[in-house]
């Protein structure tokens, strides 16, 4: 790409106007931004030379020269024709691209006395036990909210009156230069609201609202899950104007010793001594509402899985019920006594040739590999 000509690197004419080049600039500017193509170094280079490429093209004077004269006549020149003007439109359509989540019409700059310093909804988290969760249950949570000082009006400042913010001269944003880039942040002194405080409110000691604390009963629903939230209107913070956010509950739910839940579905382990697995006996296991029977079938593995539809949890929405299922984990006995060993012993007679299953299959290996030696 570097050997590409400027008008290249941006895909355009060398007829092309300023708006032309602007327009362009813009679209190959999103492209190949950093923050969209994070890692990419190929991504990272092409960036640097679509701002060269623009940096020139966009000044009346370095348009001139390189189009007489190309690179080197601007190298010729020390590369010291870039005005600052061109960094302050480089900024200024940095901030318009970026902070505006890419949009065509800027900033809106709002009126630092209507504007909050603290967002207006809340979020709180919850732990509830897992049986909370799958039925459902009725919980008092206390929390604290901010509310927005009578006496200086949210402002912060004695009287309500404020002042231009020194470090950002009202702008409600600092900008750094590095290189060839402009970049721009929230003041950190006003918070972007381009003001502050001529004499701290001692009210609220500066900070424009006071904290508050309260205590809502909330009913969970059933079939809550890790991760979900619940919304309760009007209770969160508030602001200047008396506009009350809303509080959001996110949830976290408690592991259970016996149960574990995969959205809408339980699993349960269920230990079965190799004798009930060969024999397929019937088994009552646990659920989440009472007692269920498990049926084995002769000779159930291990790690086996036995599905009961509808019997998991309920889904928070109303969309049915999820299942159980039941995973065998075959127990065998550690040790054995003389008597113990005869039985068993007995038992594999019993089943005579299909209680050696491995002879057939080991003989026959063992002949081929002999044919191997001869």
């Amino acid at each position: 790409m570097e050997n590409l000509s400027y008008y290249e690197v941006l895909e355009i004419s060398t007829t092309a106007d300023k708006t032309t080049i602007k327009k362009a600039y813009r679209q190959m500017a999103k492209k190949y931004h950093p923050d969209k193509n994070a890692g990419d170094k190929e991504a990272e280079h092409k960036f640097k030379l679509v701002n060269e490429a623009y940096q020139c093209l966009s000044d009346e004077q370095q348009r001139s020269i390189y189009d007489r004269y190309g690179k080197e006549g601007l190298q010729g020149m020390g590369g010291a024709s870039r005005s600052s003007s061109g960094f302050d439109d480089l900024g200024s359509m940095f901030e318009e691209m970026f902070s505006g989540g890419f949009g065509g019409g800027g900033r809106r700059h709002q009126n630092p006395a209507d504007m909050d310093k603290y967002p207006l909804d809340i979020n709180v988290d919850m732990y509830i036990n897992f049986n909370e969760a799958v039925f459902g249950c009725e919980k008092e949570i206390e929390f604290t909210y901010k509310k927005s000082c009578a006496k200086c009006k949210g402002t912060g400042a004695k009287n309500g009156k404020l002042s231009t913010c020194a470090q950002c001269k009202g702008q409600g944003q600092v900008y750094m230069k590095q290189g060839f880039m402009t970049f721009s942040q929230t003041c950190p002194a006003c918070n972007g609201t381009g003001t502050s405080a001529t004499d701290p409110c001692k009210s609220c000691n500066g900070n424009g609202y006071e904290d508050i604390r309260e205590t809502v009963t909330i009913n969970v629903p059933k079939g809550i899950d890790s991760g979900n939230r619940l919304r309760v209107s009007g209770k969160g913070n508030i602001g200047k104007k008396g506009h009350r956010g809303d509080l959001y509950v996110t949830f976290e739910v408690k592991p259970d010793k016996h149960f574990i839940r995969d959205e809408n579905d339980i699993y349960i382990e269920i230990p079965v001594f190799f004798t009930q697995a060969v024999k397929g006996e019937v088994l009552t296991i646990p659920s989440l509402t009472g007692e269920l029977e498990l049926k084995l079938s002769i000779g159930t593995k291990d790690k086996q899985r036995f599905t009961f539809r509808g019997e998991g949890v309920e889904d928070v929405h109303g969309h049915g019920k999820g299942n159980l299922i039941a995973v065998v984990n075959i127990q065998y006995p550690k040790k054995l006594n003389e008597e113990q060993v005869q039985l068993l012993n007995q038992l594999q007679e019993s089943f005579g040739i299909e209680s050696k299953p491995h002879e057939n299959i080991l003989d026959s290996v063992i002949d081929k590999m002999k044919k191997w030696f001869k």
